[in-house]
């Protein structure tokens, strides 16, 4: 698999779409669909800036392999079903730790903004 379309799987994991990348990277959305397609190459800043958008290592980005996530779906008259079934633990458990570490970050941040506004109301 190539790493455009590594990079593609990876963001479509983290429901962001082409746009929201693009506008991350400042570029235009054209130009991000070329890198994903590889009509662009990848310059090894963008691969930076772009596993730090996705939460990821650009190790990660390099060793995903997409025989580790099956889609499934269950489509019947009364549900329709889309999940991911997890074969690689070594996967799921970056992907776990990669989730506490957001949920660590944005608890830091939100005990910071406490204080700010405590700060703000005292005075």
């Amino acid at each position: 698999m190539e790493i455009g379309q590594k990079i593609k799987k990876l963001r479509e994991l983290r429901n962001f779409s082409q746009q929201y990348m693009a506008e991350k990277l400042e570029i235009a959305q054209q130009t991000y669909s070329k890198m994903e397609t590889g009509d662009i190459d990848f310059p090894i800043s963008r691969l930076k800036n772009i596993s730090d958008i996705l939460g990821i290592r650009i190790v990660d980005i390099f060793s995903f392999d997409e025989k580790s996530i099956l889609n499934s779906y269950n489509n019947n008259a009364e549900n329709i079903t889309t999940g991911f079934i997890i074969s690689d633990k070594e996967f799921l458990d970056r992907l776990t730790n990669l989730y506490e570490s957001r949920i660590e970050m944005q608890q830091k941040e939100i005990d910071r903004l406490h204080i700010l506004l405590q700060k703000m109301v005292s005075k």
